[in-house]
C-alpha cells in the first residue's frame, strides 16, 4: 500500500529495485563463548565440547528447517514463550539465511512460527535476568545480532515470505516486516508495546511506523495499540491476507516452487488470499482524530489536544487513549516520540544504529530504571503497579530525552552494518 512496505518489483507494483553481491555479515555476528561454531574453543576440553554440543544441539532445535527444493523454511520453535528470540536463535537464523542466500538451487526462504505466536520480540526477561546480575555485554550481543539479521533480510538477494500468523510484536515485526512479504491472517496480532515496559519501539519500528499514512505511527508507538491482520494490510504493514486455515495449503504450494521470481512467489500468495476490511471500530477509521490528536511536537500537547477531544466529543476511544497513555513511562513516552520523528527523516540503516544506541543507554541504568521496573511490574511480579522515575512527564528533562540519543562512548562500541557491501532497499 505504500511504497516503503511494496517496494520490490512485483507483478501488481511498479516499485523497482537493483542488487549489489550481498557480503559482509559472517564477521559481524556476535556469538557468546558456547555459541555454535566458536573456533576458540579447546577441542581437548570435554568441559567445553559438552557445553557447544548442548547449546549446538539446542539452537537447531529452536529454529527448524523445512524444505529440500527450490525454498527452505524457518521456523521458530519456542512457542512456550510465545517464540520469543534468543541470541542462539539469531545466530542460527543468520547463519542459515547466509548460506540460503549463497546456494544457487535456492530461490526463495519462508519463515514462520510454531504455536500461536509468529515471534513476540526478544526475551525481555532474559534481558532484565541480565541486567539484574550487571551483565551487559549478554544484551549488546543480543541486540547487535538481531539489528544484523534485520538489515540482512531487508537487503536479502531471495524472495522473503513471513507467515505473521498469530502475535508479531517488536523483534517479531522487525524480522519480518523489512522483508519481501508479509502474509497476515485472522489469527494476527500485531503491536510495539516497548512504551509500557518502559522502553521504546526498536527492531526498525522506528522506521517502518514512521512511514505509515499520517501518525498512525506516532499513536501505536505511545499507546502501544494492537492491530489485526486486516488492519495491518489496510495500512498497508502486511503485503497479503489469507484465513489461517488456509496457511497449509499456502506451505504447501510453495514448498512445490522452483523459484526465485517474486512475481511466482507473489502469485501464489495471492491465489490464498482473502479480501478483508478494519471492522467499525479500528483505529484506521479514525485517521482524522488521530492525525488532529498526534502531529502535535510534544508528548504534552498530544495529551492536551486528546483532551480537548474527550470534552467536545465524549468519545469513548479518547478517553480509553488518554488512560493507556497515563499508564505508560512518562520517560518512554517522550523518547518514542522523538525516535518516531528522526524516522521519518532516516533511511532503516540509520535507524537501527539509532536504535542501538538508545537501547544500550536505556539498560544500562545511567539514565533510568523503567526498564527494568516495567517488566518486573508488568511480567514478573505482575502487579501492574510500576514505579516510573521520573514519575511525570513534568519531571523528564530535555537532557535525559537527549541522553538517549547520544553516542555510547564508555558504554561501547557503535552498531555496524554492512551498508558499503549491501545496499537498503529502504
Amino acid at each position: 500500500m505504500y511504497a516503503f512496505v511494496r517496494r520490490r518489483c512485483c507483478s501488481n507494483t511498479n516499485y523497482y529495485y537493483q542488487f549489489l553481491k550481498p557480503r559482509g555479515f559472517s564477521a559481524l555476528i556476535k556469538s557468546s563463548p558456547c555459541s555454535i561454531n566458536d573456533a576458540q574453543h579447546d577441542p581437548n576440553n570435554s568441559v567445553t565440547d559438552l557445553s557447544l554440543s548442548l547449546s549446538l544441539s539446542l539452537s537447531l532445535s529452536l529454529v527448524l528447517v523445512q524444505g529440500e527444493a527450490g525454498s527452505r523454511m524457518a521456523i521458530l520453535n519456542r512457542p512456550s514463550v510465545l517464540n520469543a528470540l534468543d541470541n542462539s536463535m539469531l545466530v542460527r537464523l543468520q547463519k542459515l539465511y547466509q548460506s540460503w542466500e549463497d546456494n544457487p538451487d535456492i530461490g526463495f526462504v519462508t519463515l514462520r512460527g510454531r504455536g500461536r505466536a509468529f515471534c513476540a520480540g526478544g526475551d525481555v526477561v532474559g534481558f532484565y535476568r541480565s541486567i539484574s546480575i550487571g551483565d551487559l555485554d549478554a544484551i549488546k550481543e543480543v541486540f547487535w545480532n538481531i539489528n544484523n539479521l534485520i538489515y540482512l533480510i531487508n537487503t536479502y538477494m531471495k524472495p522473503h515470505v513471513a507467515l505473521l500468523n498469530g502475535i508479531t510484536m517488536g523483534g517479531g515485526a522487525g524480522i519480518s516486516i523489512p522483508g519481501t512479504f508479509r502474509v497476515a491472517t485472522d489469527k494476527t496480532v500485531f503491536a510495539t508495546p516497548e512504551a509500557l515496559i518502559g522502553y521504546h519501539p526498536d527492531a526498525g519500528a522506528s522506521f517502518y511506523l514512521s512511514h505509515l499514512s499520517g501518525y498512525l505511527g506516532e499513536y501505536l508507538a505511545l499507546t502501544g495499540d494492537k492491530l489485526n491482520g486486516a488492519e495491518m494490510i489496510a495500512c498497508g504493514l502486511a503485503t497479503h491476507y489469507s484465513l489461517d486455515a488456509k496457511l497449509p495449503l499456502i506451505e504447501e504450494q510453495l514448498g512445490k516452487l522452483m523459484t526465485d521470481d517474486l512475481s511466482v512467489v507473489e502469485s501464489s500468495l495471492e491465489k490464498y488470499g482473502d479480501l478483508v476490511y478494519p471492522n467499525s471500530n479500528s483505529v484506521l477509521l479514525r485517521t482524522e482524530t488521530v492525525d488532529r490528536c498526534f502531529s502535535h511536537d510534544t508528548v504534552e500537547e498530544i495529551i492536551d489536544s486528546l483532551e480537548d477531544e474527550a470534552t467536545k466529543t465524549n468519545d469513548p476511544w479518547c478517553t480509553a487513549t488518554l488512560k493507556r497513555l497515563k499508564e505508560v513511562s512518562p520517560l518512554s513516552l517522550k523518547v518514542s516520540l522523538r525516535s518516531i520523528r528522526e524516522g521519518r527523516f532516516q533511511t532503516l540503516d540509520q535507524c537501527l544504529i539509532r536504535e542501538y544506541r538508545m537501547t544500550i543507554k536505556g539498560l544500562s541504568k545511567q539514565i533510568s530504571t523503567d526498564f527494568c521496573e516495567g517488566v518486573r511490574s508488568r511480567l514478573v511480579d505482575k502487579d501492574f503497579a510500576p514505579k516510573w522515575d521520573p514519575p511525570s512527564l513534568q519531571q523528564v528533562s530535555e537532557d535525559m530525552v537527549d541522553e538517549y540519543f547520544s553516542p555510547l562512548k564508555e558504554l561501547g562500541s557503535e552498531l555496524e552494518l554492512p551498508t558499503a557491501k549491501r545496499e537498503a532497499f529502504m
